[in-house]
């Protein structure tokens, strides 16, 4: 094994923590936002949105992109404009600078989320073994520093401006260096048909199995706080447990999950993460107590963790683009994670929060039935790729 693979392993691994970092430093202190600039709720859910969908524009580009360039000359880019957008929502002194920069900052995370994912999957081939759910850890690291973060800046009496503009300045030259460690991508650099070509069926059935994963990810950021106070009457301090122990479910099976997948198979994982992310919501609907769905929360969170790095994993070896397909792929899962959150306030104004959540439950088994539609053989596995090659041009 190349010193340059290890290289490029490690630095794929440091680009999702960054993200997470990133990201959830933004989410975090939104609170602070609001007192900042004096911001209502409905402007809040417009910032978001405006995020969500700079970030879903670049994605949807990002086939052809990716097709021209790889995702080594993407991230080079890509990476420190995110942290530079991340210094304009920091700086931004009124509502008007502050959208201009939310929407650089989700554009520029677009192009990272698409290119990371691409480019995790190049090492992955390279090594000749399944790396996708160890580097999404990183991304549930970043997000969990990023609440420990900006707990303490709380505590210090740190603003919003300085917090977010401390984690943009340091995640700015670290992108730069990451830059050093990025695989080519030989295979696929420079061709222009790649990114307009269909692409195979398989690649949108992994992008509608990522989209259920993504809807039940972004329902549970949204609503499950809602859902604790509201429904069962957990105090405030409670209900916001649940996310957190969410999170550290998904932190969990990403941690073991390449393992798995290299015993039991992508088919029978995906089917088994379905069943478990229904099976677990279904208790969070029923459970009798808040702390008791709290609990649950954490096997929603082992049950779901693995299915969209196992999604953009297979996507990046179901063709000989794989960042196109990964883009592709990419699209149709963070289109979930936009939609999941509106669809259930829509549902729950129509009926009530707790029945609009049962849709979690229903993503669940749509995943499972969905997995069972993958060839049984897992040939896209990265062991069965001719991972000497991949090491030789990585060298």
């Amino acid at each position: 094994m190349t010193r340059e693979l290890r290289s490029a392993r490690y630095g794929a691994i440091l680009t999702f923590v960054l993200a997470g970092l990133m990201v959830g430093t933004m989410t975090v202190r939104i609170p602070a936002l609001t007192d900042k600039l004096g911001l209502s709720e409905a402007m809040v859910g417009t910032i978001l949105l405006v995020w969500g969908l700079g970030a879903l524009v670049t994605m949807q580009s990002m086939r052809r992109v990716m097709a021209r360039v790889g995702s080594r000359a993407v991230l080079r880019a890509g990476g420190p404009l995110t942290a530079l957008g991340l210094l304009g929502v920091a700086l931004a002194p009124d509502l008007p600078l502050l959208l201009a920069a939310v929407a650089v900052f989700g554009m520029a995370f677009g192009t990272v989320d698409v290119a990371m994912n691409a480019q995790g999957s190049a090492v992955e081939q390279a090594y000749g073994r399944p790396l996708m759910n160890g580097m999404h850890a990183g991304w549930c690291v970043g997000a969990i520093s990023a609440g420990a973060l900006g707990s303490l800046a709380i505590a210090l009496g740190l603003p919003f401006t300085v917090n977010v503009a401390l984690i943009a300045l340091v995640s700015l030259p670290v992108m730069v260096l990451l830059g050093r460690t990025y695989l080519p991508e030989p295979e696929t650099a420079g061709a222009a048909r790649p990114g307009r070509r269909r692409m195979p069926p398989i690649v949108y059935l992994l992008g509608a199995i990522m989209f259920f994963a993504f809807m039940v990810e972004g329902t549970v950021a949204d609503w499950n706080g809602l859902y604790m106070r509201d429904e069962l009457g957990a105090p405030e301090a409670v209900a916001a447990l649940g996310y957190p122990v969410f999170e550290a479910g998904m932190l969990i099976a990403r941690l073991t999950g390449d393992r798995l997948r290299t015993r039991f198979g992508v088919r029978g994982m995906l089917t088994v993460s379905g069943l478990a992310t229904g099976g677990f919501f279904a208790v969070v609907l029923l459970a009798p107590a808040a702390l008791v769905a709290v609990s649950a929360m954490f096997f929603v969170g082992l049950g779901v963790a693995t299915i969209s790095p196992l999604t953009l994993s297979l996507a990046g070896t179901a063709t000989d683009a794989p960042g196109p397909a990964i883009a592709q792929a990419g699209t149709m899962g963070y289109a979930g994670l936009l939609l999941g959150p509106v669809v259930i306030g829509f549902l729950s104004d129509a009926t009530s929060l707790r029945t609009a959540l049962g849709i979690g439950v229903v993503l669940g088994v749509l995943i499972a039935l969905s997995a069972r539609l993958l060839p049984r053989a897992d040939r896209t596995a990265p062991s069965a790729l001719p991972a000497r090659e991949r090491v030789e041009a990585a060298a």
